[in-house]
């Protein structure tokens, strides 16, 4: 494999790559193309079923040589798929079935769109993708031309884009010096937890001698809500590999493994593809573009567990080891994968690198903020209309992200919080929104950026039961290995089932902070070092939710169903439904008379508030 060969494939899918992204000089045979969202979201709502229903109704209706379809990669806005984008129009198409397909052809036959399934903003439709208001605000190099290439014909497209165009420059014209110093200049922070510098991380690991030094990508991403690499993967492999590859070169390693987790198997899927195709051309494998280089790739695959999310518990699993952390030091830089020197980035960071390369240190670092640069990718969840995929500049505000992006709280409720960076994160109030993110301002408010999960909660949502809901998921995924982090969580997991229970006293209060401290302190890895996180941000900021669960027995949101009443007041008719609704039989009572709950009985399903028709159902 040349760099020729590389251009004799540019040159061949150039023209459909330019179509679909409106530049002039595009000469395809065909009108239009249209590209339907092969992500794991899409495809769960039958978005494989349009795609092969569009092809099915453009043969019968002979137009073959005039539109074009194909699978694409996520296009972000999750919660309304299946999403189809039509070129050059630029339209999308929003919750798409394979009824539309019909009319979605008939329409474009004739150069027109189907205005029912554009997106719609403010009662008008949006007909071009860059006017949504979701997307005004974006600016994409992670998931950078997800949206152009073709999954049918994904590696043509990727070298159409110039893609392992950075790859042949650092091999042909680049020492490792140089390729780490236009990543250390850059200001490229790791993308899946604490935002080490990534050129430091390659620095050290570069100048260790040994035989042997392994890249590892950390696919894992456990965090709950968190589908952030998963999408990257699924629609732009390529670009994990090309990076992979930039970083064997730079540190001297000729070995590469992916770990991924068995619960992505599409993401698996096209990445063992992708691999295959790159081997095939010759871009993976020995003597790289002609050079003394070689590099192989394999995947690992993990069984899920969250622990494996901390590097050193990575590499035991991949070992075939339990995947518990070990102490550091010695770090992976200089005994790693294997007891060999490795360098382990997520998948968010290496989507980074090959865009670096080509266009410079100084073009990645114009992005941002003074102590964050680029772009973040962030997983949008929650009481948000516009749950997805979102990838903004570092200092965006927090305002911005719920407000313009994901276009407000739903039913008029009120923004309360925002939990970032999964369970390791905290909960950042209403009186923050105006906080531009980076890695500093995060920290500094009791959060982290994390692998960039963002959880929105309204006014509804108990603070208590979220920490609490957080403290069960990493009681659960603890290795068991420390002390700290085994029992601590688990009497922390004890402390606040008793406060949401009512049975709790405020020394118990006193002794929940005390106990955090601790187990934030003792611990031996990061899972255990960051899960007291939700409680403290959460007392922090909501302490007196904390102080009327346990003086008051009383939980404003009426979550905690220990701490929740319904009583039926005299307005009741007597019309019997809540009666017949409620599953235990707790209430009772003759027609036309008032009802009555027995407390006793009640499980506190809330059938019979939801029930009635008149307004005589309290919640207390």
């Amino acid at each position: 494999m040349d760099y020729k060969e590389l251009e004799k494939i540019k040159k061949k899918y150039i023209g459909e790559v330019n179509f679909r992204k409106n530049i002039a000089g595009a000469n395809v045979e065909y009108k239009y193309d249209i590209m339907v969202c092969g992500g794991t979201g899409c495809r769960s709502c039958k978005s494989k079923v349009v795609q092969e229903k569009l092809e099915e109704t453009i043969k019968a209706k002979g137009l073959e040589k005039d539109i074009k379809v194909h699978g694409v990669g996520c296009f972000g806005l999750c919660v309304n798929g299946p999403i189809v984008l039509i070129y050059p129009q630029d339209a999308l198409y929003e919750k798409v079935s394979a009824d539309d397909c019909e009319e979605i052809i008939t329409e474009l036959a004739q150069g027109k769109l189907v205005e029912r399934l554009l997106h719609h903003e403010d009662g008008q439709s949006v007909e071009k993708r860059d006017d949504l208001k979701f997307c005004k605000k974006q600016r994409y190099i992670a998931r950078n031309n997800s949206a152009f290439m073709s999954l049918e014909n994904i590696l043509g497209d990727y070298i159409a884009l110039d893609g392992y165009s950075a790859l042949y420059k650092v091999l042909t014209t680049m020492s490792q010096e140089d390729v780490i110093k236009c990543i250390t200049d850059s200001g490229l922070r790791g993308r899946g937890g604490a935002g080490f510098l990534t050129g430091q991380k390659w620095e050290f690991t570069r100048i260790v001698d040994a035989p042997q030094k392994y890249v590892i990508c950390n696919a894992d991403e456990g965090d709950p809500g968190a589908f952030m690499d998963r999408s990257i993967i699924e629609g732009n492999p390529h670009a994990i590999i090309e990076a992979m590859a930039i970083c064997g070169y730079a540190i001297g390693a000729s070995r590469g493994v992916v770990y991924i987790r068995a619960e992505y198997p599409l993401a698996g899927e096209r990445l063992t593809n992708a691999i295959a195709e790159a081997e095939k051309l010759g871009i993976l494998g020995d003597n790289i573009f002609g050079t003394k280089f070689s590099f192989h790739l394999s995947i690992k695959y993990g069984a899920g567990a969250f622990v494996c999310g901390e590097e050193t518990a990575l590499m035991r699993s991949i070992e075939g080891n339990r995947g518990e952390p070990t102490l550091k030091p010695p770090y992976p830089a200089t005994k790693g994968l294997y007891g060999c020197p490795t360098v382990i980035n997520n998948v968010e960071t290496l989507a980074n690198v090959a865009q670096i390369i080509n266009n410079g240190a100084e073009w990645f670092s114009a992005i941002g903020t003074e102590n964050s640069k680029g772009t973040k990718v962030f997983a949008l969840t929650g009481k948000i209309n516009n749950s997805g995929l979102i990838e903004l500049p570092m200092g965006t505000t927090i305002r911005e992200i719920i407000y313009d992006i994901g276009g407000g709280i739903p039913n008029g409720k009120k923004f309360k919080a925002v939990q970032m960076g999964g369970p390791s994160g905290g909960c950042i109030p209403a009186e923050h929104l105006d906080t531009p993110i980076d890695y500093k301002n995060l920290n500094d408010l009791g959060s982290m950026m994390g692998s960039g999960g963002m959880i929105v909660v309204d006014e509804d949502t108990c603070m208590v039961d979220l920490a609490k809901f957080f403290l069960q998921f990493t009681r659960d995924e603890s290795c068991g290995k420390c002390t700290p982090c085994r029992i601590g969580n688990k009497r922390i997991l004890e402390i606040l089932t008793k406060i949401t229970e009512g049975k709790a006293t405020m020394e118990d209060l006193d002794k929940l902070e005390e106990l955090c401290e601790y187990v934030k302190s003792n611990s031996l890895c990061g899972l255990g070092q960051t899960s007291p996180n939700p409680v403290l941000s959460t007392l922090r900021y909501f302490r007196d939710e904390y102080v009327e669960h346990i003086v008051e027995h009383k939980c404003r949101a009426g979550v905690c169903k220990k701490l929740t009443k319904y009583t039926i007041t005299d307005k009741c008719m007597g019309c019997s439904a809540c009666s017949r609704q409620c599953p235990v039989g707790a209430i009772t009572g003759e027609i036309k008379q008032k009802f009555n709950i027995n407390q006793d009985k009640c499980i506190k399903c809330g059938k019979c508030f939801a029930t009635c028709r008149f307004g005589a159902i309290t919640k207390e």
